[in-house]
């Protein structure tokens, strides 16, 4: 696996649990607004972290840690996830997987083979905006749809959760992501940030007032549906 990024520690990361977090390189998706744009694109000019290195953290941090989160980029993307995932499970430890869903297919057999304790799936938007938010313009929503549908079906505990921002989200939106979710388990809306690792820069955050305005129209769908993230 290449990883390109180690939090160590982390009590945000993993809802319920102490983690540490591990950043993989290379995405499929192309979403302007990314907070890890050195992850998405420049990556010949990384080193990865020694697999031996985070293992050796790994082991040595068993009495503090009870879970790994592995984000990105996006994860899926790498042929031995499972083998990663397979050590790091042996190791005792509670995975949680980010991914923007993009391989359902992934997914599944990582869930079947007993590789997840935990997904967070990125929703970028509602159907009708999801490929501008995604940055992919031939983008296959039945892939993102198999992959919402599998979550909500198959037990294993997942959460959704949107990074709202100025430019690409409006009160129809969220809307069409409320209608599209209705009945999910856990739903998250995030607040842009801006920093020098954005993909592209340029764009802005709505105010709390706006994010809380856009909670209201999704909680009739997804009554557990909160604010995260916002100051």
């Amino acid at each position: 696996m290449q990883i390109f990024g180690f939090n160590k520690t982390t009590l945000l990361d993993y809802p319920e649990h102490v983690a540490c977090t591990l950043f993989t390189g290379g995405c499929n998706f192309r979403c302007p607004f990314c907070q890890n744009g050195g992850l998405v694109e420049g990556l010949s000019e990384q080193v990865p972290i020694p697999e031996e290195e985070i293992f050796s953290v790994l082991k040595k941090r068993r009495h503090l840690l009870s879970g790994v989160c592995v984000t990105g980029g996006e994860p899926t993307l790498h042929a031995n996830l499972p083998e990663f995932l397979g050590k790091i499970k042996e190791l005792g430890y509670l995975v949680k997987l980010d991914t923007n869903g993009y391989r359902p297919d992934v997914l599944a057999t990582l869930h079947r083979e007993g590789l997840l304790d935990y997904v967070a799936m990125d929703i970028k938007s509602g159907p009708e905006g999801y490929a501008k938010a995604a940055g992919l313009p031939a983008l296959d929503l039945d892939r993102i749809r198999e992959s919402v549908s599998y979550l909500r079906g198959c037990g294993l505990p997942y959460e959704f959760r949107t990074t709202v921002v100025k430019e690409l989200h409006s009160r129809e939106d969220m809307l069409s992501i409320g209608r599209w979710l209705a009945g999910s388990r856990a739903y998250f809306l995030q607040s842009y940030q801006d920093s020098d690792a954005v993909l592209r820069p340029g764009y802005s955050a709505h105010s709390r007032e706006t994010l809380e305005e856009f909670l209201s129209l999704v909680r009739p769908f997804i009554p557990s549906a909160s604010l995260r993230g916002v100051d």
